[in-house]
């Protein structure tokens, strides 16, 4: 076989990640999570039927949030989808309560993988992690705003950079998704 076909399936792979929302600090963050929680474990508190209750039910809220967002640019999308080149401003849908909705179900997802595994490592990974992709969040936010100008910044004062309980509530979000919106 030549170098030819794998090199096709390599880069229709770079293409697929490309549009992919996974933020490569989330995939740091997780393989952390489950490397640390395998060399010293650090339980955490409470019993594993309630760490498993907590843990899926984040987990759903992120897996949730994630692809509503995704769908929610598709939609908005005149030609071929692409991630990284917003065509339009999207402000509806899960972009109505939060100005980055894909990297909150990350997070959530995270939150409820360590919480599912009931290893207390998440709460020392996710806060890093959060640093990390805020920065990469600010660089995102410039772009925007230089790409739709007024109608960013106005967008921008309306609706919180992550979760805002108080909107949670009032877009009668299901009680999961308005419990972790009180974590950020």
């Amino acid at each position: 076989m030549t170098g030819r076909p794998s090199a096709s399936v390599a880069t229709r792979l770079k293409e697929v990640y490309e549009n992919l929302p996974l933020p490569a600090p989330t995939v740091a963050a997780l393989a952390m999570d489950l490397l640390l929680n395998r060399l010293r474990p650090m339980p955490l508190p409470g019993s594993s039927s309630l760490h498993r209750m907590a843990g899926a039910g984040l987990v759903l809220a992120g897996v949730g949030l994630n692809p509503w967002a995704l769908a929610e640019r598709r939609r908005r999308s005149a030609g071929p989808f692409a991630l990284e080149e917003p065509e339009e401003l999207v402000t509806s849908g899960p972009y109505a309560i939060s100005r980055h909705p894909m990297y909150v179900g990350w997070w959530l997802i995270q939150l409820g993988a360590g919480t599912l595994a009931g290893s207390s490592w998440v709460l020392a990974t996710l806060p890093a992690e959060l640093l990390v992709e805020h920065r990469y969040i600010l660089g995102e936010e410039a772009t925007l705003a230089e790409l739709f100008g007024q109608s960013y910044a106005e967008y921008a004062e309306r609706v919180p950079r992550y979760l805002d309980y108080r909107r949670a509530q009032a877009a009668r979000l299901p009680g999961l998704v308005v419990v972790a919106a009180l974590a950020f």
